[in-house]
């Protein structure tokens, strides 16, 4: 062995392993911003300045980082699971939501314009809507399902 090119007496690097247990006092605060997302999306269903999609998919993340417990239960959720699963898999907004956000949250910031008194604050939910929907519309369209 002459040291020069054999590389095949050398012994690997060390690698010092990754840490896999997250720092345990910030898991209360991952579940706690999880659970206040998820308690938004809820209240977006009935509420529709609020939007759904957005609260869920940030509840999931912040509990993806928080409680794999929390995280399972959220995905296999019968009726928010979906939403969950089907932007893990594509990435994308399905068409017909991206159009029913955009209609819901025109509705609700005209709705908004007429109920607030404040000529400044009337132009808040406009506004915020206005930005997430120019969000929402930056995002892959996800082809229909054959369904």
């Amino acid at each position: 062995m002459t040291g020069r090119g054999d590389n095949a007496a050398m012994p690997p690097p060390v690698v010092s392993p990754l840490p896999t247990r997250r720092l345990a006092w910030l898991r209360p605060l991952w579940l706690l911003a999880g659970g206040l997302s998820l308690l938004l999306g809820v209240i977006g269903i009935f509420l529709p300045l609020l939007p759904t999609t957005p609260f869920v998919l940030l509840a999931a993340w912040c509990f993806s980082k928080g409680s794999e417990r929390w995280e399972h239960w959220l995905v296999t959720h019968r009726h928010l699971g979906p939403i969950v699963r089907d932007w893990r898999a594509t990435r994308a907004v399905p068409l017909r939501a991206k159009q029913l956000a955009t209609v819901m949250m025109s509705a609700s910031s005209l709705w908004a314009w007429w109920t607030i008194p404040s000529p400044i604050w009337r132009w808040t939910p406009g506004i915020t809507c206005a930005l997430v929907a120019l969000w929402l519309w930056h995002l892959p369209t996800r082809p229909p399902r054959a369904d």
